[in-house]
Parts: C-alpha cells; structure tokens; sequence
C-alpha cells in the first residue's frame, strides 16, 4: 500500500461520492483544501477526536490544504448528532471561544500549525453570524422538511415524545454552509456527523454546481458500540498528564485494543493482525494494552514520559504498593463509613467536581478500597482506618478517623 491506499482505507469508514471518484483525484496531483470542524461545547479533545485529526495530518503530509475549523458559530445552534434530548441551554459565542482556547495546542500534538504546509485555523461565526435573513432563506431553500426530519434520532424522540428545538434543528444547514463560505473541496468528520457532512456536499452542489467530497471515519467505541468521548463519561484528554493519561487507558475494556491499534497508532495492519490473533487464541490481553498505553502515551509525549508512567502503574496499580503514595488523608466520624457520606465528604473536599460525577464514577466501578497492610482490594462498607481509597487511574487517599 502506497500513502493514497492508506489515507483512502485504514480507518476510514465511508467516503461520498465514492473512493474511487476520490483517488482519482488524489492521484491526478490535485492538491485538496479540506477540513474538520470542532464545536467547542468542552474545553478538552480527546482521543476520539484524534482518529479524524490523524487522517488531517495524513492529509497534511502529502502537502494537501488543511483547514483546523472552530466552531464558535455552530456551537451557538447546538449539534444533535448522537443526542437523544435536545440540550437544556445554548452556549454564546463567547463561552465557545474561551472553550477553544487550549485546541490549538491539544490539536497540537498530532498536526502542524506550523513549518511546513502548517493547518489553517478559522472561525465559523465569522461568516455564521453576518448571515441575513435572505442568506439563510435562500439555505434553507436547498433542503426539504421530509429531509431534514428523516434523521434516525429525530425519530426517535418523535416515537419518545420528545422535543426536537428548532435551533438545533438547523444545525446541519450551518455545519453544511461552512463549505461554501470556505471552497473547500472535502470535510473529514466521525460517522456521526455524516448527515451534517451531506448536508454541505447538498448546498456546494447546488450553489456552487461543483463536486466536494465526504470521507468519514469510525468512532472509537467498544464491541458493544460504546464511545469513547465527553457524553459516555470515559474521557481520555490527548493533554492528560502521562501518568494519568496510561492509567485511563489501562482502564478501558479489552475489547477496546484493536480498535485503538488501528485508529490510533502506525502500527502496520499485520502487526495489528497477530495481535488481534494471538489475543483470540487464548494470549493475555493485559500485554498488549500495556504495549497500547505505551504506544499512545508515547506519541503524544515522550518515550521517557511514557516508560515513566508504565513504571508507576505497574508499581501503584498492578502491585497495589500505595505506602508511599497516599498524602492525602480523608478524615471520617464513625458515622461516616456509609459510601454516600463519603462521596459527599470527597466532592465538598475539592476531590470530585460534584455529586453527579461521584455517583458516575461509583457506578463506573472507579472507586476502589484496598487494605493498606495487604494491599488487596476490600468491600466499601468494611472501611478502616488506615484503609487507601482509590478514585479513578490518578487519586489515592488515606482514611483517617477522627
């Protein structure tokens, strides 16, 4: 496979009109301009949304334009992709661009925003907000209401009763006028930004009577199709400290491994090949996630922050050695012992943002009780003193009663 074949199949999910109107193209010589939005509704991107930002940088590298869109315009609509409910409040404009001000450096960590060929960074509500009221007649104009109204979650909640606010609902009008107001020749995006994606191959089409492409890529998700991302509470920050950021790997489930190997690493397919064979013949597929966690660790660091944060979860987690780890002393009344009392203690402490995330991450198994003379795990209602509670892949606190 030559750089084409690679950036044309592994990790690509679809690609509209088709794969082969698009080689064509790519190997006609054509030098593309291409982009991927990012609504800044959170202020961190994760690894999900590396999978699409590594096919930017494939892209990035056989000297095509790439275009880094923030999406402090869209953002202000709300998207509906994957959303079940409509949204119980709308960000402004300006809670959109403080949101974004670390993407740059996050995204950072895969393409160049500078050097050679550097991305391009743009904002939407540059042209999004000039819209008039004739603008956005004459984009509504190109789409249907049966159209519109087709999309798999929007009937969903008509079965459920539930909502769908207008606001959203133009959505994918907006998302697909950013490539107009940009020429771009491609949008890249996950497969559930595939209608919004279409939308704007609709309006180019329309009101520039000229081709643009769609390739979509697969969400990173289990084998039971859970994501990984900021709504299934499973967050992995590309920024997340090494330590922190192996840990939370190590923590995903195992049918996660190569998934990630081929979305996220340059490891070749037949490597991932004997890997995914020798994991179902029976081999232990705590090896390879740790090979995994070095791998991503690695690429978005450091190899010496990557062996680093191997050395301390084989210490602290695997071995359960927490003697010289827990500074931080959680201090109980007797009456304290019950888990709900001590989630409440954690979040007024500072150590669990709120009482929601507590419960999350009770629920998520995430927070354990180990023994600190033994170091094994023990139930949470055979709490004592001296006992290592540990929350999540990075905090171990110390029980102390008073």
């Amino acid at each position: 496979m030559d750089a084409i074949d690679t950036l044309l199949t592994r990790g690509v999910d679809s690609i509209y009109p088709s794969r082969e109107a698009l080689e064509k193209v790519l190997r006609s010589g054509k030098k593309l301009t291409l982009y991927q939005g990012f609504d800044p509704t959170g202020k961190q991107l994760h690894i999900g949304h590396a999978v699409a930002i590594r096919k930017l940088r494939q892209f990035q590298d056989l000297g095509h334009h790439v275009i880094f869109l923030i999406g402090d315009g869209t953002g202000q609509a709300g998207d509906p992709s994957g959303k079940m409910k409509a949204r119980g409040r709308f960000m402004d404009r300006e809670e959109l661009r403080q949101n974004a001000q670390d993407y740059v450096k996050q995204a950072g960590k895969i393409v160049r925003f500078e050097g050679e060929n550097p991305v391009e960074i743009k904002y939407n509500s540059e042209w999004l907000n000039k819209l008039n009221l004739v603008d956005i007649l004459n984009i509504a104009e190109v789409f249907s209401l049966q159209q519109m109204i087709e999309r798999d979650m929007y009937q969903e909640r008509i079965k459920k009763g539930d909502s769908i606010n207008l606001r959203e609902f133009l959505y994918p009008l907006l998302q697909g006028y950013d490539s107009v107001a940009m020429n771009v020749d491609l949008e890249l995006g996950g497969t559930d930004q595939t209608f919004n994606m279409l939308a704007g191959r609709q309006l180019v089409s329309t009101m520039q009577h000229r081709e643009k492409f769609v390739m979509t890529v697969p969400l990173l998700a289990d084998a039971k199709g859970v994501k990984i991302g900021k709504t299934e509470g499973n967050v992995i920050g590309i920024t997340d400290p090494p330590n922190e950021f192996y840990a939370k790997v190590m923590s995903l489930g195992d049918d996660i491994i190569i998934p990630c190997f081929t979305l996220l690493t340059n490891y070749s397919n037949e490597k991932i090949d004997e890997i995914k064979k020798e994991i179902e013949n029976g081999q232990n597929p705590m090896q390879f996630k740790k090979q995994l966690a070095f791998e991503l660790t690695k690429e978005f660091n450091t190899e010496e922050a990557a062996r680093t944060a191997q050395n301390e979860f084989e210490t602290v987690h695997q071995k359960q050695q927490f003697s010289d780890v827990s500074a931080i002393f959680l201090e109980l009344k007797n009456d304290e012992k019950d888990i709900k009392e001590i989630l409440k203690k954690l979040v007024e402490m500072g150590q669990i943002k709120s009482i929601s995330e507590a419960k999350r991450l009770f629920n998520a198994n995430a927070i354990k009780l180990f023994d600190l003379k033994t170091q094994k795990e023990k139930t949470i209602d055979t709490i004592s003193e001296n006992d290592i509670l540990r929350i999540g892949p990075k905090l171990f606190l110390r029980i102390k009663f008073i």
